[in-house]
């Protein structure tokens, strides 16, 4: 024993987390649905307004389900380009006291916090965002980030799950709203474009069609070797 530390105590490693049945269901990643509301459609130039993000479940049965919601809305950043018909199309004010606005360095901080924390819990390696037309919603988040200066990203830098594409392939729509009404999941029209709203009923979309797809008997996998 020496200065209170035990040889012992040296030679000590933290047990591995075991992979979860959420891990094993996407090869170690972490799904994580993620919605954000901008000023513009140029990530490296227009504001990041508002950005949430949902966790998943999986249940004894091997379903999928909706967990904890994380929203922020976020401050433009200092020499942000905002594009008032953007403004006019989420209804967004940005310079509204009642938004109780942090800084985007800050919302990101939280999100990764609560992400890294999600990734460890389940065993798996990383996180991967699942959006609605997900490209836009990770180029927004990869550019802040960017900005930022924030190490780890619990998220993959470019892979991600996109349920406009499958939804193109499970209900032959794209549209979120007109999706989630063919899947039947309630869409209220007047809550959409809040980064919550939006986010929750992606999780919903994303977690029907893959719980779908285990019932029609595409999950598990049938061994190829039989």
């Amino acid at each position: 024993m020496e200065g209170g530390v035990s040889f012992a105590m040296l030679d000590y490693e933290e047990p591995e987390v075991p992979k979860s049945p959420l891990a094993q269901r996407f090869r170690g990643f972490l799904p994580v649905v993620v919605d954000v509301e901008t000023a513009g459609f140029n990530a490296k130039t227009d504001a990041l307004l508002e950005i949430a993000a949902v966790t998943l479940k999986m249940d004894d049965n091997g379903l999928l389900h909706r967990a904890d919601t994380y929203k922020y809305a976020v401050k433009p950043f200092e020499g942000a380009n905002i594009e008032q018909a953007a403004l006019e199309f989420t209804g967004i004010r940005p310079d509204d006291p009642f938004r109780r606005a942090i800084d985007e360095k800050t919302a990101l901080q939280e999100v990764f916090r609560a992400v890294r924390s999600e990734v460890k819990a389940n065993g798996c390696t990383r996180a991967v965002m699942v959006a609605h037309n997900a490209h836009f919603d990770l180029g927004f988040i990869n550019a802040a980030y960017e900005r930022t200066g924030l190490k780890r990203n619990p998220f993959h830098p470019f892979s991600c799950m996109d349920t406009a594409t499958l939804s193109g392939l499970a209900y032959g729509h794209t549209v979120l709203a007109k999706t989630c009404s063919i899947a039947g999941i309630e869409f209220d029209n007047k809550e959409a474009h809040s980064a919550d709203y939006d986010a929750e009923k992606t999780a919903d979309l994303f977690c029907k069609i893959v719980n779908r797809w285990k019932e029609l008997g595409g999950w598990p996998l049938a061994d190829s070797s039989d």
